[in-house]
């Protein structure tokens, strides 16, 4: 068998590699290139577009209940708030959520938003299901970070830019677009004449006396919703039982 020759490297090469690697030794004590982040003496500093933890605000709640019906996970439930409040807040099962934050993108009233908290433990199951009363204020967290860590991308090379400015975990909330809307019947045919819609309305927008209320042949009652009053909140058709209500946008 033939053998392959291997030339030997001369000393002057042999003392170059060593240098090289001594080089690269010394450049990693001083600024690693390393990509680990020492948590919990440092926090990755979070976007502020981060889909974090959820905190509520009930005054800004226009009971509509957008948040429960658009949540592809189901994790959001409406619980209602005892006497004399008497209306409907969500409740959010962390064991389900999917952190899409399609509520608050569709909460029109602002009552939602985010934070960069991601670190919340939990003993069971059951402490997922996060009530009311618990999003209104953030949750307990022990922090032990003093610097903020970011990741860089220079020449290829992934690096650690740290900081001493420890990172927020609030965030302001962003004013929310507000779209007109307005509840419209889009198949009168088909209403019993309940009034449970007239019952639910706050403002006052939806009515069934004899003066205002429309009364077909057959003498059931049809309700007349008065644009001007309504204010789009979504209880009348979140309660209406034939779901023959929706909400558009106002001007359609």
């Amino acid at each position: 068998m033939k053998k392959v020759s291997v030339s030997e490297q001369g000393l002057v090469e042999k003392a170059k590699r060593h240098a090289a690697a001594v080089g690269v030794a010394m450049k990693e004590s001083v600024t690693p290139l390393t990509a680990t982040v020492f948590y919990p003496r440092e926090r990755k500093k979070m976007p502020d577009n981060f889909r974090g933890y959820l905190l509520f605000d009930p005054e800004k709640c226009i009971n509509c209940w957008e948040c429960a019906f658009i949540c592809p996970a189901n994790a959001i439930q409406m619980k209602k708030a005892p006497a004399p409040n008497n209306r409907f807040y969500p409740t959010v099962d962390y064991g389900k959520c999917i952190f899409c934050h399609f509520c608050i993108d569709s909460c029109s009233g602002g009552a939602l938003r985010t934070t960069k908290i991601h670190d919340v433990a939990y003993r069971e199951m059951g402490e997922m299901l996060t009530l009311t009363e618990e999003m209104i204020e953030p949750p307990e967290i022990i922090r032990e970070d003093k610097k903020s860590v970011e990741y860089e991308i220079e020449k290829d090379d992934l690096h650690l830019k740290r900081t001493r400015e420890v990172d927020g975990l609030f965030v302001e909330p962003t004013p929310p677009v507000e779209i007109p809307m307005v509840s419209q019947c889009v198949d009168r045919a088909s209403c019993l004449g309940c009034r449970v819609c007239e019952e639910v309305c706050e403002s006052g927008a939806i009515s069934s006396s004899s003066a205002e209320g429309v009364l077909e042949a057959e003498g059931v009652l049809r309700m007349k919703i008065d644009i001007e009053k309504c204010t789009g909140c979504g209880l009348c058709v979140k309660e209406c039982s034939m779901q023959i209500l929706r909400l558009v946008r106002r001007g359609k």
